[in-house]
């Protein structure tokens, strides 16, 4: 009987020391393999192909599990989800930072990169290298509004916009760096003004519901629908250089993301990104794939 006990209380050691070999590395912390981070995104296609791109590099350089929240919804609601710890990075812009977070001036592209590098870091925020391209806001007709109202320049659409209808995102009816602020620089009225989802804008204009809309100079559908993009002539959209945003503390734990990340910098131009947009919202391919399919073909993942 005494023999047995002996044998069980082995044979439970044995387990015991088994099981901290497998939870622990040799220096007595447990295993980055089981570590988990997570990425969000904003509610349209190139931020979604962007924060897939993030989460493949970071999967692929490192042993970290990443956990996908994307389409998340609005600017806002993506700040606040990484302000609170919900997600950890995603992919952002530096015109959106500086103006709509804090409401500060914009500059240059590299002035306001540097702002928004200063302004992050007071909330402990860490902006990693611009992926390469800056997606501005524009605005953009038809060709046949374009000729039937002469419109090349924002001056020459405001001269009109009393008797056009204006659809756009509903955050860029309130933003400061959207409506509001072309009403202040432009003097741009609009008879009336429809907020809807992104995706849906291209419908409602090629479906005669808006005469103009709001849009991201990256956008694949600008191309596919052959629309007019006007010149902002008195230069009021700030640059938007796309760039990864990470919780310092995450940056802390994981120095290793930074250096996955800050691979992707200088990878990618508008032109390129517009075409891989235009991969999901026309030919229909998932954002997943197309970021997948992307990295593969730079080298910078294995397929």
């Amino acid at each position: 009987m005494k023999k047995n006990i002996v044998l069980i209380s082995i044979i439970a050691i044995l387990i015991n020391i088994s099981l901290i070999g497998c939870g622990q590395s040799q220096s007595g912390t447990p295993s980055s393999s089981g570590d988990t981070i997570t990425v969000g995104s904003k509610n349209f296609t190139e931020n979604i192909i962007l924060a897939h791109m993030m989460a493949d590099m970071i999967e692929a350089k490192t042993k970290i599990t990443v956990n996908r929240k994307v389409n998340l919804g609005g600017s806002n609601v993506a700040w606040k989800a990484l302000q609170n710890n919900d997600i950890q990075f995603y992919p952002d812009y530096t015109g959106t930072i500086v103006a709509n977070y804090y409401q500060e001036k914009t500059g240059t592209s590299q002035e306001t990169l540097n702002k928004a590098q200063q302004l992050t870091s007071k909330d402990n925020l860490k902006l990693l290298n611009p992926f390469g391209f800056n997606n501005t806001y524009t605005l953009a007709v038809t060709q046949e509004t374009a000729q039937k109202y002469g419109l090349n320049t924002f001056s020459d659409l405001a001269n009109v916009s009393k008797t056009l209808i204006l659809g756009c995102e509903f955050e860029f009816k309130d933003r400061p760096d959207g409506y509001p602020g072309l009403q202040k620089a432009y003097n741009m009225n609009f008879k009336d003004v429809k907020g809807m989802d992104h995706g849906i804008m291209y419908r409602s204009l090629t479906g005669g519901d808006v005469n103009v809309v709001d849009a991201f100079s990256t956008d694949g559908q600008l191309k596919v629908f052959n629309l007019k993009t006007l010149k902002d002539d008195k230069l009021f959209f700030p640059p938007y250089d796309a760039l990864p945003v990470i919780r310092q503390d995450t940056l802390n734990k994981y120095p290793q993301i930074g250096d996955a990340l800050n691979q992707l910098a200088g990878k990618l131009d508008e032109q390129i990104m517009q075409g891989l947009n235009a991969q999901v919202d026309s030919q229909g391919l998932k954002a997943e794939t197309v970021a997948h399919d992307y990295l593969v073909s730079q080298g910078l993942i294995n397929k």
